[in-house]
């Protein structure tokens, strides 16, 4: 491998984070550029959350809680007790340690920083080497209409537990949104970029509505790792989403969701019966054990993304 080398990760949610992960170990610090979902951003309790910056955070860092692939690891919940207590809302879980994170970024924001520098400074802290890069400084809001309303996407995701029929997805504040510095160099740059194996329209949808990176992705050379596999979600409600909104329920549907975005799809080896189907597209189909158990796994993965893609 070049040490010239130079590869944009798109990713948000657990899936994206493994992978994330993966790639960290397999690359110099300075080859990889990790850019993050931020549609799922919100407010709670006055404090700024940034879920998907946060998975992928605690990922490279190692510290995330390896049950559930979010959250910290050893996490204490006294401080959510007393909200409980106090009859404040409980439907969003802060553990202790992680509300550190989140007030450290609220103070930060509000003294003038951008999300970029904050995260900067965060990922510093922990000692993360690549690039870790919010999508944008400017606020985009992932939306998901539904058979009772339109929900914000914590609403959907949390407090509804992704119930309510979903029927289309919007990201609020898109039109207005402009990739940071640090992505647009980033893809710029990029001899490869791969979209992570994470939910298509809840975790990539929202980056690649941000101005100029649909663009640049598909001016790039791109490998995308599906989040399906034999039929079915690792994490997440990615199979209900492809379902509800009209789309097969596969590696397949996946597949053509990223038709005219991507050049090579990596599918499991559970899956490889549809590689035909997939190549019949325009993709190249990639055969490859995808499912991430262990950190020795999420490197395999990482090793099998680039050496497949030539790099």
């Amino acid at each position: 491998m070049s040490s010239s080398i130079s590869v944009v990760a798109l990713a948000g949610g657990v899936g994206g984070a493994k992978l994330a992960h993966g790639l960290a170990q397999v690359l110099r610090p300075e080859q990889l550029t990790i850019v993050v979902n931020t549609g799922d951003d919100f407010e709670h309790l006055g404090l700024s959350i940034s879920p998907d910056l946060d998975t992928v955070l605690y990922a490279l860092a190692g510290v995330a809680n390896p049950d559930t692939g979010w959250g910290r690891a050893d996490e204490g919940w006294r401080f959510m007790e007393s909200v409980r207590a106090f009859g404040g809302p409980d439907w969003f879980n802060l553990g202790d340690r992680d509300l550190a994170t989140h007030v450290l970024r609220t103070q930060r924001l509000r003294a003038g920083e951008t999300l970029t520098e904050v995260t900067r400074g965060l990922a510093a802290a922990l000692g993360i080497k690549p690039a870790l890069l919010p999508m944008s400084d400017d606020p985009v809001r992932t939306r998901v209409d539904t058979e009772v309303g339109e929900l914000a996407f914590q609403d959907y995701f949390v407090a509804q537990r992704c119930a309510p029929r979903a029927r289309a997805i919007r990201f609020a504040g898109a039109e207005a949104a402009r990739p940071s510095a640090a992505v647009r160099d980033a893809l710029a740059r990029a001899d490869l970029i791969v979209i992570c194996p994470s939910n298509p329209f809840l975790s990539i949808g929202p980056i690649l509505t941000v101005n100029g990176i649909r663009d640049a992705v598909q001016a790039r050379p791109t490998i995308a790792v599906s989040p399906i596999v034999g039929g079915r979600a690792l994490k997440g409600p990615a199979a209900k989403l492809l379902g509800e909104l009209g789309h097969d329920v596969s590696a397949l549907g996946i597949a053509r969701a990223y038709v005219g975005l991507v050049d090579m799809l990596l599918i499991d080896t559970l899956d490889a019966a549809l590689a035909p189907e997939i190549e019949a597209l325009g993709l190249r189909a990639i055969v490859a054990e995808s499912v991430m158990r262990t950190d020795a796994d999420r490197a395999a993965l990482a090793r099998r993304v680039l050496a497949s893609a030539g790099v």
